[in-house]
């Protein structure tokens, strides 16, 4: 994947609200239609829309299936079946989130054809939601194939839009991109028929493919996404599946007290599980990543990456669940692999938001370490027992606690060096 410059400011005109532009020759108000215009990467104050915002609600609905279904297989002891299950359904969900967020930042005119294109998307992850449960019981994914075709038929009818608004290397870039999404859409029929033993082989090369579009389609024009519209939306999105891990594990833990009277033993994983997920909140937000989104190159291993960070974040509300049920007897498995349905998602949460973005903001070897460390603390924490999910809230909360503290030293020295006319570090 090769880097690209940003291009330069689409003639979309002066943005009206945030994220609602208005087009040339416009003045006010939306209209049934309105020529597909670049936005440009300059716009001020651009910011999620109302419908972004529900796009989002709609798709969390499909990824709290998901983790349902997982804390069924991993509570029955089908751990590998079900994590390869979940996989497969949350890069569905994931793929089809992404290409809309992307799309809608380079292109969003938010007049009525788009806005009940994007409803279509909406409905099409409804579908999806429905097949997830015949999907990890039965093997069964015709219906969450379906689901993803309406998403994608919806997609790429967005694109063949902006295609017959666009011209030259922009309307090229439009072409490649819808072609690649129903090409790829006819090589999801394999789930359907292939042998069960060669579908997880068939998903891992089409999500490969999949992937290979946005680079192969922006390779000589990229689109005009908008880094902060981006980082913005990728933060919401991640705020809401935190939301939906701790309505989960909150409704796992009264579930515990109503039927077992086990609030005891429950108020440890309870205390562990909000520590791990307001740290996980802090992580996250600690550092301004737009600026860091520069090129397709940045934007495109950033924005891939997060299929582990919205993945392992669900995940950490399934193992929270798991552990609550484990803890009293409704789950099949032991203690250990309950506590590691806990600790290995968060260890990898932290891991990818460190090789993601924290990295690119940490000076020193101190600052580098920390959640690295802390991941590794968190893996060992899964030897604890019925602690384990307790230590690991506590081990998370103390890296936030050291990473805060290392940043406000180094601020401060480099304050002292500032007023003393040295330069800092």
């Amino acid at each position: 994947m090769t880097s690209s410059p940003s291009p330069p400011p689409g003639p979309s005109g002066t943005p009206a609200r945030s994220g609602t532009p208005v087009p040339s020759g416009a003045p006010g108000g939306r209209g049934p239609l309105r020529r597909f215009r670049a936005r440009g990467r300059d716009e001020a104050h651009r910011a999620a829309t109302p419908l972004e915002l529900f796009f989002d609600l709609c798709f969390v609905v499909a990824v709290a299936q998901a983790g349902i279904q997982l804390v069924h297989a991993v509570a029955e002891g089908h751990a590998g079946e079900g994590i390869l299950d979940y996989a497969m359904v949350f890069f569905a969900l994931w793929w089809a989130w992404m290409n809309f967020t992307w799309f809608a930042s380079a292109y969003d005119n938010d007049d009525v054809l788009y806005r009940v294109v994007t409803l279509v998307q909406i409905a099409g992850v409804l579908v999806l939601a429905a097949g997830v449960s015949r999907a990890f019981e039965e093997h069964e994914f015709f219906v969450v194939w379906l689901g993803y075709l309406i998403m994608r038929l919806a997609l790429a009818a967005q694109w063949l839009r902006a295609a017959r608004s666009g011209e030259g290397p922009e309307r090229t870039t439009a072409l490649r991109y819808a072609g690649g999404v129903l090409l790829c859409q006819v090589g999801w029929l394999g789930l359907l028929f292939l042998p069960e033993g060669a579908r997880p082989w068939w998903f891992l090369v089409m999500a490969l493919l999949e992937m290979c579009v946005p680079p192969w389609a922006e390779k000589d024009h990229p689109t005009s996404w908008h880094p902060r519209h981006i980082a913005e939306r990728y933060g919401l999105f991640t705020i809401i599946v935190l939301g939906e891990t701790i309505a989960a594990a909150t409704v796992a833990v009264k579930s515990g007290v109503d039927e077992n009277d086990a609030l005891g033993e429950l108020l440890p994983i309870a205390a562990g599980g909000l520590l791990i997920i307001f740290a996980a909140w802090w992580v996250y937000f600690v550092v301004p990543i737009h600026d860091h989104l520069r090129s397709n190159r940045q934007a495109f291993l950033w924005g891939y990456g997060h299929y582990l960070v919205f993945a392992s974040a669900a995940a950490i509300g399934a193992g929270l669940e798991v552990a609550v049920e484990q803890t009293v007897g409704k789950a099949h498995i032991s203690t250990l692999a309950a506590s590691a349905a806990v600790t290995l998602p968060t260890a990898l949460y932290l891991l990818t938001l460190w090789a993601l973005h924290s990295r690119h903001f940490k000076s020193g070897i101190a600052q580098q370490l920390v959640l690295p460390t802390t991941a590794l603390l968190v893996i060992c924490c899964t030897f604890l027992g019925d602690w384990a999910v307790f230590a690991t809230g506590v081990v998370c909360a103390l890296s936030v606690v050291a990473g805060e503290t290392l940043a406000t030293r180094r601020a401060a020295r480099a304050a002292r060096a500032d007023g003393q006319g040295v330069p800092a570090g």
